[in-house]
Order: structure tokens, then sequence, then C-alpha cells
């Protein structure tokens, strides 16, 4: 029998917990929660961290923590701070107890692991996973506390993968900071914070107690679904693959979780985990160097294999409907226990901009391993990479997403395909950073850079189809690539990035396998002493392109090509990003084919279709809106393309 547990603030944990004797905890419905029951949470504020005890058995008897209808639940890994007393100037302080953070103290806690990199000057003063909030906003955390009574504007902030300088969002907030001494001998931890005239004991001051708001301490609590709360201000731990990757909300290696519906925001570094647990590997390379961290990574793969990763067993989530933003590492989040899983309709923004720790993990969406998973119908902007597919892209689809204002949109490394990027809007200056091969480009609109890559020092596995099975290990030789029915322009401020505009970065690349298979003829009748190339490029494959005011392909000499640009703006409105073609005559008029499946080919490595996760063929018949395409079909996103003004708006939701 199920049943309905309710939650509300002036409820009582020894009540009955039905409506009309709520219990006052999340926590307490989440301990007595078994398959079949939802717990209804209503208006309030709850300042816990929610370890459920048990999952469902199945999509059918899940376990449902949602929102009561109309109302709005918040969870908070925060306290309010009232006892604050004025230091000097406007620099306050508190001074609390270490018991008041029971086992978890983020001030003494470092934000430290595998891939983080953290300037030499914060060796012997490292930062925090604390943080400290004023009405809701994040301050920074300064390691000398000279630095808190006049801290600098800073007007302009590096994107640390790149050296890409832009300019910050909001100054003034960089004046906003913090700083913390922890004293074990006499048991109290001390916070100093700017508050730049404000009182903190009148406004709302917030400080970070708890690791994650919504998040299981065992693995396999599966089938769980998380809807409609807003969750904020939890100290997440920086979250790379070789680590157990911790969210404010997420399923921690387990199946079939749904988190729906939910505002996410201000998590220390990511929002929403689908990651990989403790057992395949700790950080093993930060804590000793032992071996390199592509080694960890490498093991980690295999010793997921030993403890369960599989279809059915681990992943298979749906992330969906979400609004996420001023995260300091990710939105998104997962290694191999985000295979399988649908992530859609998300807004995510303000990602990896705060620049108070720098990193390789950073991006709005950042997935390793993500076999079958099919990313599509998102906004992502205001990113520092939109979004990163690491390390087995195979079966990943990347579908009629909205990419705008990032430094880079999309990066995809040492992954051997098949990876299928359809019916996208790519907007920034830096399309695609292409570490990988054996990825298709269908039907996007590509206004900025292509930026590629070899990797010839990392072997990485690739897997028999729509399975965990690793089939072998490769090198990423570059190309192997597939670019068909997409529009090309020129990027605005496109110099910020590295890389040649339309396929220009192709040059030289042969055009067809008996191409390649001469060249590696060629390069062993030559010699390496001889100059030849042991391991040369593979081909590109384009067709049915259009080029707008930028060269085309040098293996496309017959594509469509005019020398008046595509612009694209795009704005961000409540109902949904609006997309603002302002197209050219010429290419109003022109028309390719269908392609589906069968178009494609296979990657070599892989040797496996760009198909649908069960297996069926894949026709590029729909536009990013959803609208049908004829068989004489635009090239791009687009299928109601015109000539002048076009605007285009992606719903938040589907209906």
């Amino acid at each position: 029998m199920a049943f309905e547990f309710h939650v509300r603030p002036d409820g009582d944990d020894l009540a009955a917990g039905d409506f009309n004797h709520p219990f006052a905890t999340i926590s307490k419905a989440a301990a007595l929660a078994r398959p079949g029951d939802t717990v209804i949470v209503h208006d309030g504020v709850y300042r816990e961290q929610v370890d459920p005890a048990h999952g469902g058995v199945s999509d059918l008897e899940r376990i449902v923590y949602r929102a009561a209808d109309g109302e709005h639940p918040v969870i908070k890994g925060s306290e309010r701070i009232t006892t604050w007393e004025r230091d000097r100037g406007n620099v306050w302080k508190v001074t609390l107890p270490n018991a008041f953070f029971g086992d978890f103290n983020p001030y003494r806690e470092p934000i430290f692991g595998d891939w983080l990199n953290t300037p030499d000057r914060f060796a012997d003063a490292p930062k925090h996973l604390g943080d400290v909030y004023l009405n809701g906003r994040s301050f920074y955390e300064v390691t000398d506390p000279a630095d808190l009574d006049d801290p600098p504007i800073r007007t302009t902030l590096t994107d640390n993968a790149l050296q890409v300088v832009r300019p910050v969002d909001d100054p003034d907030q960089t004046r906003y900071v913090w700083h913390c001494e922890v004293d074990e001998a006499a048991g109290t931890t001390t916070i100093r914070a700017n508050f730049q005239g404000a009182d903190p004991n009148e406004e709302c001051v917030e400080i970070n107690v708890r690791r994650s708001c919504f998040f299981p301490s065992r693995t396999h609590i599966d089938y769980i679904s998380v809807i409609g709360f807003e969750m904020a201000q939890a100290a997440t731990p920086w979250a790379p693959p070789t680590a157990p990757q911790i969210g404010m909300v997420g399923p921690n290696w387990a199946r079939g979780w749904i988190i729906a519906d939910n505002v996410l925001h201000d998590a220390k570094c990511s929002a929403v985990c689908l990651g990989k647990e403790a057992s395949t590997g700790d950080n093993e390379w930060y804590r000793t160097e032992r071996k390199t961290g592509y080694q960890y990574q490498l093991e980690a793969v295999f010793k997921g294999l030993r403890v369960g990763w599989a279809k059915g067993v681990v992943g298979g989530h749906r992330v969906v409907g979400n609004t996420i933003h001023h995260c300091g590492q990710n939105a998104i989040v997962g290694h191999m226990g985000c295979a399988f899983s649908e992530v859609a309709w998300n807004h995510c923004h303000h990602i990896g901009l705060k620049r108070e720790f720098f990193g390789w993990e950073v991006a709005g969406i950042k997935f390793h391993a993500a076999l079958d998973t099919q990313i599509h119908h998102n906004d992502v902007h205001d990113c520092s990479l939109g979004l990163w597919l690491d390390w087995q892209a195979q079966g990943t689809r990347v579908s009629a997403n909205v990419f705008h204002h990032n430094v880079r949109d999309v990066m995809i490394e040492v992954t051997h395909g098949p990876c299928l990027l359809d019916d996208n809007v790519f907007a920034s200056p830096c399309t695609l950073q292409q570490f990988a091969q054996g990825t298709a480009l269908v039907h996007n609109l590509i206004a900025g850079r292509i930026d590629l890559h070899r990797v010839m020092d990392r072997s990485t596995p690739y897997h028999f189809p729509h399975t965990t099975e690793v089939a072998g290990c490769a090198f990423v030789s570059g190309g192997d690539d597939r670019y068909v029915n997409n529009v090309f322009t020129r990027p605005d401020g496109g110099e910020d990035c590295p890389g040649e505009v339309g396929l220009e970065a192709y040059a030289g690349y042969p055009t067809s396998m008996e191409g390649y298979v001469a060249s590696i003829h060629k390069a062993v009748a030559e010699g390496v002493q001889g100059g030849g190339d042991p391991s040369p490029v593979q081909p590109l494959y384009v067709g049915g392109n259009a080029y707008c005011g930028v060269p085309a392909a040098e293996q496309e000499p017959g594509a469509a090509r005019t020398d008046e640009a595509l612009t694209i703006a795009v704005e961000e409105r409540d109902d949904g990003p609006v997309v603002i073609v302002q197209a050219p005559a010429a290419l109003a008029d022109v028309r390719v084919p269908l392609v589906g499946t069968a178009d494609l080919g296979t990657p070599r490595i892989v040797e496996a279709p760009y198909e649908h996760p069960d297996g069926t063929p894949i026709a590029f018949d729909t536009d990013l809106l959803g609208a049908r395409r004829a068989a004489a079909a635009a090239p791009g996103p687009f299928a109601a393309l015109k000539a002048g003004t076009n605007r285009f708006v992606l719903p938040r939701r589907a209906a």
C-alpha cells in the first residue's frame, strides 16, 4: 500500500506525517518512504541534507519527492548567522564552535583534487568549500586576511583553458570577500567578511554548512524522483572523474532517478551529479602522483565494470526542465553514472564564471563516458564552456540545443564515436574544440570557429554498441568526422578562440577511406625517417553544407556559398531563448536531401552506426522546433528559414 507523506516547516517529526499532521523535516519522511510512496513538501525553507534511506524498485514503483502544487519549498545547504560582531571598518566576524558544523566543516575542507589547477600562491593557503552569502550574493574568498580591508574591483577574469579574458558580469560583486580560520586547539571557526557597509545582523547572511541538499550516502538507492524544489548554497566538493562525484542533488551510483523542474543555484562546485562512487578512485593522482591522472582514469573505467557499471544497473537517469545557474564548476556532472541518461529542456547559465578556482573539469555540462546519453533542447549560455563530452561519448546525441555567449560551446575529448551533434544553434565565438574523432554534425547552425587536436598519448576505451563492455582502446589521430547539411557563418568576435572559420581547420584531410589507406601506405613506404607520418589524419566526410561569408571546405567544392554572412543573436526570455537569424537571400533558396543513419556510415574504430540507443535508425526529418522537414530540406536547424529576419523561440519545456 502506497503512502503519501506531507512536510511543512511548522510540522512535527513525531507527528503522523499526513496532510493534517505533517512532519517538520524532509529527512523524517525520507527515513520512512518505501517504493510507491510520495513525499509532498510544502512552502518553506528546509535547512537539511536529505539522505534517503530507501529507493524505488522500478519506474512504476519509485519514491517521489515533490513540491506541493503551487508551492515553493527550498532546501539549503546553509545556515543563517545573526551573531556577527564588527571587527574593523566594513569587516565583521563571527566565531562558531566547530561542533556547529558536525563532522563536516566546509571552512576546514580545502578545494582539492585531480585536474584542479591551483595557483602556486594557494599551496600553503588553499581556498575552501565554504562560502558567505549576503541576501543571496555569493562572496569571494581571500587567502590573506589583509585583503579583507580594501578588496580591489576585478573587471576581467581569465578562462583558464584558453587564457581568454572576458569582463566580469558584476564587477562590484568582487569587492565582497571573506576569510576563515579554524583553530583546532580552541575548537572554533572564525569567519571574517567585508559586507561593504551592510549590517550582517539586519540583512540575511548565510554560510555554507552542508555538503549537499539531496544526496544519498549509500549507493544503489534507485528510482527516486525529485521534482519542483529550489536548492542552493551547498558546499559541494571538486568533482573530477577520478573522485567520488558529489553534487547538490544526485543519485550516488544508482539507476533511474528523475530530477525535474527544479531551480538549482550556488553550488560551490556542481549542482546535479550523475557520477561515480569512491571505490573506483578517490583523487589518487593528486594524493600520490604514483601514476598519471590518465592512468587512474583508465583504471576507474575497469574498476567501474567490476562494481556493476552496466545498463540497467547504473545510470538511465532523466534530468529534465531544471534551471541551474551560478555554480563554480558544473551545472550537471557525471562519470559512468551518467550513461544511458536523458538531459533535456534544462536552462544552464553562469557556470564556471566566478573563477574563484580553476581546473580542467569546468563546464555547464561535463560528462565522461556518457554512453547513449541523449542531450537535447537545453539552453546553455554564459559559461566558460557549454558542454564537455570527455572519454567514451559513444552513442551520445546532442540535439536541438541552443548554445550562446559561452567562451566555447562544445568540447569533445578522446572519444572515437559514433557521437552525433544535430539541429543545434552554436552562436558563441568557438563552436567546437575537437580532441576526438568519429563525430557527426548534421543540420546545425555553426557561427563559431573549430579547433582541431590529435591525441596520440592517451589510448582510450571504446565499447560494444549500447553496452558498457569495453571492445578496445585507441588513440585519436584526428578526422573521421562528418559534416552534413549544416550552415556555417563567420563568428562575431571569433578572434578570441583558436581555429579557422567554416571547415578550414580540415584543410588537407582526405575525403574517403581509400584516400586514408593510401596515406597509410605512403607513410610506410617513406618511413618515419623519410618524412612519412606513421599515423596520418583520417577522412573528412562532407555534403549539403551551406557557407555564408566563409570559404567552402576544400573537400566540398560544389557547395552552396554566398559572400554575405548570416548573423545570429539570442535573447533570453522567461518562456525560452529567442534565436534571431538574419539570413541572406541566397541561403533561403538552398535545398538539400534529407539524410539518416545509413548516409553517415560508421566511425573507423568503433564500426557502429549513428543510431538511436535502441538500435533503430535516425531520420533527420524534424528540425530544432519539431517541425517536419520536406524531402528537399533547408540546411541548418530551422526548416522554415527564410530570407531576411527570422525569430525562433525554443520553449523551456515541451508541451
